[in-house]
């Protein structure tokens, strides 16, 4: 006599699907039993930060808003702590033709983030997409007044209890830290914040001509220059003549740079100076090794993001990782090494 039976059973638990089928076949007299069994698992993908198009397996990204920090970036500030962990870096000029720091984090939040020093004009035309919360020392009257009309809890060296502190071993004003935990203990919306950029697949090749290094031409000594790293498929960051190292001692070395040719109304580097990031102009992304000529456009509310797009009309695609955008005024001149 054959007897069959057969069994399904389901079970859904953190995005993991199990089918087991069991079927056993018993002969009259013999005693003998045969079973056989197969499961098949299907696991969800993690989930993706939005800010660096990377996986996320902890999930943390999708329940923090961004946190932008102001960081110095003066030979005084060195070394700078955090920049390596960051999703995404600005690089503006400000006043006296000297460059400054916005970086923005999502996925991370390290304990040590800085220097941290004051709110520039600029930095209302970066976050107001991002909105979340803003971390600065402080500011003159009309940076304070811009950045308070953009959609961010803003947090200075006043009102930061101790997600802020002051390195008693380090000279003022060159002195002073953020804690990203503590920070992102504020609060800030939206959570999680919008994507900044569209990211390849790992399978679409990046298309240009190969570059070993690139020169962005700021003013003075800060002058900054990316080389090509194969080993790591990075660029290396070298600032006056030096090689950038964290406190941490992490080479800053990002998958993306994208060069933005903007206008500083006012003049660069005068007091009132900021980057006008409405309207429209070239971008160059450096990505992969090579080189990849586009536009980004923008408008006409500065709640809008900035898109960039290649000189076919398409996305501007970069690579899932940390990626620095580079302010430069119009007119400036790139040096490519290829």
């Amino acid at each position: 006599m054959r007897r069959s039976l057969l069994a399904l059973v389901v079970v859904a638990a953190l995005g993991v699907v199990v089918v087991a089928y069991r079927h056993q076949t018993s002969s009259g007299g013999s005693g003998a039993t045969t079973t056989s069994s197969s499961t098949t698992t299907t696991t969800l993908a993690p989930p993706v930060a939005p800010l660096t198009g990377l996986a996320d397996p902890s999930g943390l990204a999708a329940h923090r808003p961004a946190l932008t920090v102001k960081i110095e970036n003066t030979p005084e500030a060195m070394p700078q702590w955090g920049l390596d962990q960051a999703d995404v870096v600005y690089e503006e000029i400000v006043n006296g033709g000297i460059t400054r720091l916005a970086a923005i984090f999502n996925s991370h939040a390290p304990a040590k983030i800085g220097p941290v020093r004051s709110v520039r004009p600029t930095d209302e035309q970066i976050v107001f997409p991002l909105g979340g919360i803003f971390a600065f020392s402080g500011g003159a009257p009309y940076a304070l007044a811009a950045i308070a009309k953009a959609p961010v809890t803003l947090v200075d060296e006043s009102s930061a209890g101790s997600a802020m502190f002051r390195d008693p071993n380090r000279v003022a004003p060159h002195n002073l830290y953020a804690v990203g935990p503590s920070l992102f203990t504020f609060k800030g919306s939206p959570t999680p914040p919008a994507p900044l950029f569209t990211y390849r697949s790992p399978t679409t090749r990046v298309v240009g001509p190969a570059v070993a290094s690139v020169t962005v031409p700021f003013p003075s000594i800060y002058g900054v220059t990316w080389t090509w790293n194969a080993a790591s498929a990075s660029w290396d960051r070298t600032l006056f003549g030096q090689p950038v190292i964290t406190g941490t001692g992490v080479r800053v070395a990002p998958v993306n740079v994208l060069v933005m040719w903007v206008n500083y109304v006012n003049g660069v580097g005068t007091f009132t100076s900021y980057a006008n990031l409405l309207g429209s102009g070239p971008v160059t992304l450096f990505s992969a090794g090579k080189e990849v000529q586009g536009t980004w456009t923008r408008g006409p509310s500065l709640s809008d993001p900035i898109v960039y797009r290649s000189t076919s009309g398409k996305p501007l695609a970069l690579t899932p990782g940390q990626t620095w955008v580079e302010l430069l005024n119009s007119g400036a001149v790139l040096s490519v090494r290829h």
